[in-house]
């Protein structure tokens, strides 16, 4: 299948995700104030991360300057890009949805805020980063270029790695219990179906070798006796 289709259907959803952002980012602006709690190095790791996702992309598609670290790939890996940013862009615009006026580009709390739990975010905390990581990953699969494809990939995982534990205590700080009992149940960006599953397979395989459940207070008492002894 020729490259150029998958350059083209690249184009399409990028610009698709453009409409879905702008709405909500332009109305966040004018929705009341909130202290701002974005550190100065999440600012500049944003300027990467618009190289990594607007500039290079654009670059290797308008310009034949980066055309030297082209690479052939199995048309199959283009299908699946596109289904992933496929499944990017719905749960960009879902994350938006559901979050409705609670959402802010800059990491802030308003007066008016509340915590949602509705939508996609009944499964995971942070879905809306989970759909950059799913266009990251599908830019990788769609640009068959070891500069362009991984450059979003790249530059977004060390933003992430801050600013995610940031939010999570920001909002701790704010809804209190209320938020550790939503931890509980939820996953950060996935679903916390992968723990459960790996649990029931470990109880399973527990089972049938007849292991016993560890028991602390079973090794409390042997420790005791031991020590009496």
């Amino acid at each position: 299948m020729n490259a150029d289709i998958f350059k083209i259907v690249f184009i399409i959803c990028f610009a698709a995700g453009c409409l879905i952002r702008i709405p909500f980012a332009r109305r966040s602006k004018t929705d009341g104030p909130g202290a701002d709690h974005t550190p100065r190095l999440e600012w500049l790791l944003l300027v990467p991360i618009f190289f990594g996702m607007q500039i290079l992309p654009f670059v290797y598609l308008l310009t034949d300057w980066l055309d030297f670290a082209d690479y052939r790939v199995s048309a199959w890996a283009g299908i699946a890009g596109a289904l992933v940013f496929v499944i990017a862009l719905w749960m960009l615009w879902r994350s938006h949805a559901d979050l409705g006026r609670n959402f802010s580009v800059k990491l802030r709390i308003r007066e008016e805020h509340s915590l949602v739990t509705k939508g996609v975010y009944r499964r995971i905390r942070h879905p809306m980063y989970a759909a950059h990581l799913l266009w990251a990953i599908a830019q990788a699969l769609l640009l068959h270029n070891w500069i362009a494809g991984p450059a979003f990939l790249a530059t977004s995982l060390p933003l992430y790695f801050l600013r995610i534990p940031r939010e999570e205590k920001m909002m701790l700080e704010n809804f209190g219990d209320d938020y550790r009992l939503y931890m509980k149940r939820t996953g950060k960006v996935v679903p916390p179906i992968f723990r459960c599953s790996i649990a029931r397979l470990q109880s399973a395989l527990l089972k049938d070798f007849d292991v016993p459940a560890y028991d602390a207070r079973d090794n409390a008492e042997s420790a005791g006796r031991r020590k009496k002894s």
